[in-house]
């Protein structure tokens, strides 16, 4: 039988450990889809639904699907028939926030969740950290894959005119 994964997050934007771990996802399951998960009606973050979506389709192979959903999880899980639920891991801090999801997650669906450590290379990067360093004209090359550095040091510049 076919195993489909998700791999869900706000990816805003998406990083190379994202992309670390949608890679070895898809070498463990049949079907792989990354998952953004936010409300496109209610704009927050530094790129819209629709571009991290595109950023995480400018990025990742032909296999592995791209989607987006706003409602709960475990809804999008059934709709489709997911099996498993992929999340990445760089410390003990991730598996502390990502836990109590992934046990609600499989309370209200039975669905489970596959942890994968972050290539220790990837360990340090977040989005959000990244953010910050190019917010403040830092260097975020070998973060963000090439197209989606220049997009966020783009929009920074555009934000500071």
């Amino acid at each position: 039988m076919p195993t489909h994964a998700v791999c869900p997050g706000s990816f805003d934007p998406i990083t190379l450990g994202h992309v670390d771990v949608f890679k070895r996802a898809a070498e463990l399951f049949d079907k792989v889809t990354v998952l953004v998960t936010a409300n496109p009606d209610k704009p927050s973050g530094l790129f819209s639904v629709e571009e991290r979506v595109d950023f995480i389709r400018q990025t990742v192979s032909p296999e592995i699907e791209v989607d987006w959903w706003g409602g709960l999880l475990v809804d999008y899980t059934s709709a489709h028939g997911v099996d498993t639920l992929v999340k990445g891991l760089r410390s003990s801090l991730d598996y502390e926030y990502e836990l109590p999801m992934a046990q609600m997650n499989r309370r209200l669906s039975g669905i489970d969740t596959v942890f994968l450590l972050t290539d220790e290379k990837y360990g340090y990067i977040s989005s959000s950290l990244c953010k910050q360093v190019a917010k403040y004209g830092g260097d975020v090359t070998g973060m963000f894959p090439e197209h989606v550095a220049k997009a966020v040091m783009e929009r920074y510049r555009d934000q500071q005119q």
